[in-house]
């Protein structure tokens, strides 16, 4: 294992952090400019659905073909080519000249930045023991209040003056700052192709992977766990301009307040993952989480700040839920193991995410006054998938404590 002094792993791990900000800004800055594109765009709460959820299929599909490779290169060479893919893929989506054309710039925008995103957790895992697992897990989870803050509102603000092309522009320029940080600073991380040498093809890698039930449990786990946010998160944005009565011009600040609230608790969840135990930290959030999610889905038209009061809640705790269920998953596989099984995970996360948002797409509707409807059926949906993440989580096992 490479070993690094605590203030090049705290380096390290800012990079990975800057990574998966840009990432996550990437993908989630779709979501509060969906009041913008169904205006421009003229599209209904089902083709937003496929708007979001193009990012996550072409995440998926990419990360299941990583999984046969990833784990022959040197984790530095696989990041900086990747996270070249999605600097490029993101401008192109700003030069997009229609909704279709959108829609196959997010699934290649989707393809490098999914396999990016199973790369930050692949290197973190590497390089950091499972005894501060947590704590780096709550680090790089940060990264979403982060984006919350500066991210998505700064999108929000040049989507709302110059077009949502304009946000797309900024997120390319700061991928290209960040990958050039990556290039100067990020280790080379060779040391899992210098162990026991893999029998057969890459099939018979990503099927030892598959095989394990220990995997397959912590699959289920995320999967569930994906499923029960995004079939809410990506239309909370329409919903408050469409329903509780907020104007889009309002959103940044409800991402502000909210990320910032969550830029203080995912460290301090981090922490006491590693204290109390990651399985009882989650069962500690996870059962406060549903209320956000059933206050959010069924939210009466109410003043800003009471809706940003809601919107707090619901970044700190559903968010929150990530963390102590991400450092358990990642300490869940043998070192050599990782990249394969990191690989999968952000598959079957992207995925399931995708497959949440479709579904809620097809659950919800507007009405003739151009509310969106059947919100809150959403909202019990997302509460039953926590209550199984509750009782699945005792069932994963770490098996690289001593790394």
């Amino acid at each position: 294992m490479t070993v690094l002094t605590p203030r090049r792993e705290r380096l390290v791990l800012a990079l990975l952090a800057a990574v998966q900000f840009t990432h996550i800004v990437d993908f989630m800055v779709i979501m509060p400019l969906g009041p913008q594109f169904m205006r421009v765009l003229g599209v209904q709460p089902r083709e937003f659905a496929l708007l979001v959820s193009a990012y996550t299929f072409g995440a998926a599909a990419a990360a299941v073909l990583a999984a046969f490779h990833v784990d022959r290169f040197d984790r530095r060479h696989a990041m900086l080519f990747v996270y070249g893919g999605l600097l490029v893929s993101t401008l192109l989506g700003a030069l997009a000249p229609t909704f279709a054309w959108l829609v196959v710039a997010r699934v290649v925008a989707g393809i490098f930045g999914g396999i990016a995103g199973a790369l930050v957790h692949t290197i973190a895992g590497d390089l950091v023991p499972d005894a501060r697992r947590g704590a780096a897990t709550g680090l790089i989870a940060s990264s979403f209040p982060l984006a919350a803050i500066a991210g998505v509102p700064a999108g929000l603000a040049l989507g709302n003056a110059f077009g949502w092309r304009a946000t797309f522009i900024a997120v390319g320029i700061a991928c290209a700052i960040v990958w050039g940080l990556l290039w100067r600073a990020l280790p080379s991380v060779r040391h899992h192709l210098h162990g026991e040498a893999w029998p057969g093809t890459a099939l018979n890698r990503v099927w030892t992977v598959l095989r394990n039930p220990n995997h397959l449990r912590a699959y289920t786990l995320m999967a569930a766990l994906m499923f029960a946010g995004f079939s809410v998160i990506p239309f909370i944005s329409p919903y408050m301009v469409s329903n509780v009565g907020l104007q889009e011009t309002d959103l940044p600040l409800l991402y502000l307040c909210g990320g910032t609230a969550t830029l203080i608790s995912s460290r301090i969840i981090g922490h006491m993952a590693d204290r109390y135990g990651k399985v009882r930290v989650f069962r500690w959030v996870g059962t406060a989480s549903m209320v956000p999610l059933l206050l959010t889905t069924h939210l009466p038209p109410v003043s800003v700040p009471i809706a940003i009061g809601a919107s707090i809640l619901f970044m700190v705790l559903v968010s929150g839920r990530f963390i102590p269920v991400m450092a358990l998953v990642n300490g869940a596989a043998e070192p050599r193991l990782r990249g394969a099984f990191l690989s999968v995970n952000s598959a079957i996360q992207q995925f399931a995410s995708g497959i949440a948002a479709l579904a809620a797409g097809l659950v919800m509707g507007h009405d003739v006054e151009g509310r969106i409807t059947h919100y809150g059926t959403v909202g019990f949906i997302a509460v039953a998938a926590t209550l199984l993440c509750l009782w699945l989580a005792g069932r994963v096992r770490v098996t690289d404590a001593s790394s």
